[in-house]
């Protein structure tokens, strides 16, 4: 799995890194910190994209 972030939507709320430390954090916006999500992560990952206020998380399955 790997995930992305609409850097342009991002409204930096934080969410994201405060439900997915290991994937997520914050700069100016909250970036992506790995380039294939660990598989103990997934399950974060995509509660960080459905709780997403502006939805600009994209999960990519493969």
């Amino acid at each position: 799995m790997k995930v992305k972030i609409d850097a342009d939507s991002c409204t930096a709320c934080g969410l994201c890194c405060d439900t997915c430390p290991d994937v997520f954090e914050m700069e100016d916006v909250a970036v992506v910190k790995v380039d294939v999500v660990p598989e103990d992560s997934e399950d974060c990952v995509r509660e960080a994209a459905q709780t997403c206020p502006v939805e600009c998380i994209t999960v990519i399955e493969e």
